[in-house]
């Protein structure tokens, strides 16, 4: 049975303000004056070009171009905070220790240290600079995707990162994990919605935001997910699996046998289970990886992989034996 999304806290944060506890993702502290030139060689985006207070977002690849983690990289002049799914952290840290050689380079699991409090919808900036002092809503309304500030709550030092992928624009405030509780009163004493788990992935997939374990795997090249315009720098140096990304965009034109698509489903189908095969043309053509009802549009809606012949809008394909069509991204 699929959850029940709350209307009231979908409402909240599509038009004033909801939070979310996003502590369950893993975290990862990166110092020393290396830092930045070490984790240039290793992942896919511009790392070593972020100033303090930036940020981007990457992937993590294998020598043959496939995803071991997608990450969000914070520069935050003193350290990088790295954030990824928490089922990969354990593995990534690893693999970056493995790698570390003669530079000044310091790896820690942040994970249990700090709890990660996401604060999303139009009002966001509002009712955070309502919750910590030291800095402005001039400087939070300012800040860049993945841009980072940091400020303080009741005396404690937060960071504050400017997010997307929880499926509306926001913030992920980083406090030490003992104050969970305090921030979650405060927001609760401003009336501050809190997004339950299926109302926060029924945002993110309406946006269509990828995640990973959900919707790319170790088998999955970034490209077939979609996310390289966001993750990949096209100018930078070598990093690990560079050489299979070019050659995929150069000599292939960018052209991989499957893709990430959206899915719209007739108004009275049911929502589609993971792993749904989608259909077309009296074969399977693609598999679902999220589904959810979405609030918006009234209507299950799914991401897949589809065969590269049915990725274009509008491509009539079925699912569970019912009606759907490939959508354009993001939903909403």
């Amino acid at each position: 049975m699929v959850p029940a999304v709350s209307s009231a806290a979908y409402d909240a944060a599509r038009h004033r303000a909801a939070f979310v506890d996003r502590s369950n993702r893993g975290r990862i502290a990166v110092s020393g004056k290396d830092r930045a030139s070490y984790l240039q060689g290793l992942l896919t985006n511009d790392v070593v070009a972020l100033k303090a207070g930036e940020g981007c977002y990457a992937a993590y690849l294998t020598a043959q171009g496939r995803m071991i983690a997608d990450l969000w990289v914070y520069e935050l002049g003193d350290a990088m905070l790295v954030t990824l799914s928490a089922d990969v952290k354990d593995v990534v840290l690893a693999k970056l220790d493995q790698f570390i050689f003669s530079e000044d380079v310091q790896l820690g699991d942040a994970t249990a240290t700090f709890a990660q409090i996401g604060i999303v919808g139009p009002r966001a900036s509002s009712e955070l600079k309502q919750l910590v002092s030291d800095v402005s809503r001039e400087a939070l309304d300012a800040l860049a995707v993945h841009g980072n500030v940091r400020g303080t709550f009741r005396g404690q030092a937060v960071i504050i990162a400017r997010i997307l992928d929880a499926g509306e624009p926001g913030f992920d405030l980083f406090i030490d994990r003992q104050h969970t509780a305090n921030v979650f009163a405060a927001l609760r004493a401003m009336d501050v919605a809190e997004l339950d788990e299926a109302t926060a992935e029924a945002l993110r997939i309406e946006a269509g935001v990828p995640m990973f374990h959900r919707d790319m795997d170790e088998e999955t090249i970034p490209l077939e997910a979609g996310i390289e315009s966001q993750a990949i720098s096209m100018t930078k140096g070598c990093y690990v699996g560079q050489e299979v990304i070019i050659r995929v965009l150069h000599r292939g034109h960018g052209r991989v046998v499957r893709k990430l698509v959206g899915l719209t489903m007739e108004r009275d189908a049911s929502v589609p289970a993971r792993g749904a095969l989608v259909g077309a043309g009296g074969r399977d053509v693609g598999q679902i990886t999220s589904a959810c009802l979405s609030p918006a549009l009234q209507r299950p809606i799914a991401l897949a992989y589809v065969h590269r012949d049915f990725v274009e809008p509008g491509t009539a394909v079925s699912v569970d034996d019912r009606q759907a069509e490939v959508t354009k991204l993001p939903f909403v």
